[in-house]
């Protein structure tokens, strides 16, 4: 009895978590979408301008990833069966390796920005 009250309030929680990934997804897009307007507007979109939205817009895309794969783990924790943790897992490792890329993606894309802004105030140029 407890357990079927469980796996319902557990259902509710993953739907809300999912509820909350289409929001996360809905921000970053509409965002990146203002943010590019915004810079035809103004003189035409450099690929500094596009990379600097791609990387605010991959920022909301990672915490959805993240979002979806905890809505995917509640729905899984209730007396999961065999298919349902093989499902789980497959879904985690599609997840985890998409999310693992694109950290990195945006681990070297700030840290090149960083080191370029750094540079050219002490008179630095890149190669």
């Amino acid at each position: 009895m407890i357990e079927v009250y469980f796996r319902e309030f557990a259902a509710a929680i993953a739907l809300a978590v999912e509820a909350a990934v289409v929001l996360l997804v809905a921000i970053g897009a509409g965002e990146a979408l203002f943010k590019t307007v915004q810079l035809i507007f103004n003189g035409g979109l450099s690929n500094e301008g596009r990379r600097d939205i791609w990387l605010r817009f991959a920022i909301w895309i990672l915490l959805a990833l993240e979002f979806a794969l905890a809505s995917d783990i509640i729905r899984t924790a209730i007396a999961p069966s065999w298919d349902d943790v093989g499902k789980l897992g497959a879904i985690a490792a599609i997840r985890t390796g998409l999310n693992w890329f694109l950290a990195k993606d945006i681990e070297e894309y700030s840290a090149r920005k960083s080191g370029g802004e750094r540079g050219e105030k002490s008179g630095i140029t890149e190669v």
